[in-house]
């Protein structure tokens, strides 16, 4: 009986696992796409790559996805980070000055986008490892994780850079 229970603990870690490789396969578009030089577009990709995350996140742990919730649930997560979605706003109006603002919104863009990308993938891990769906997540309970999984994201971000630009 106890080989049972490690055999399922060791498919739950590593459908954990899978679902941390999703989310940081999904950095790198983030990223990219937030270096489209065109203000407020550069935002519409990065939510997009976010969409699609969760799909695959959704698909791995065999629940129904619903684009509309999951679209309402990020902007509410995004919005609960008030600081940090400033910067979300400001990185792309930015791009929208001449010369000067497509170089500063290409400094500022990447580092936020991995971020919050990280932070919603870990916060819908968490929903669905607990038994969640995207029908029943709840934003505000979410709320304090995503923050935290936020500023852990900046930090994957600046890991990602450092080892970028050492190459």
């Amino acid at each position: 009986m106890a080989d049972a229970a490690i055999t399922a603990d060791e498919i739950l870690e590593d459908r954990e696992q899978e679902a941390s490789a999703i989310v940081r396969s999904y950095l790198g578009w983030s990223a990219g796409v937030s270096l489209i030089p065109i203000p407020w577009i550069d935002l519409g990709a990065v939510s997009l790559v976010q969409m699609k995350m969760i799909a695959d996140l959704a698909g791995l742990y065999d629940v129904p996805f619903s684009k509309n919730l999951v679209k309402t649930a990020i902007g509410s997560l995004l919005g609960s980070a008030a600081p940090f979605a400033g910067t979300r706003y400001l990185s792309s109006y930015i791009k929208s000055v001449p010369v000067v603002g497509s170089v500063l919104g290409a400094f500022t863009a990447p580092a936020f986008t991995i971020a919050s990308t990280y932070a919603v993938g870990k916060v819908f891990i968490r929903h669905f490892e607990s038994g969640g769906t995207t029908l029943n997540f709840n934003t505000d309970a979410m709320r304090g994780f995503f923050k935290k999984e936020f500023e852990a994201g900046a930090e994957e971000g600046s890991k990602a850079g450092a080892e970028k630009s050492s190459n």
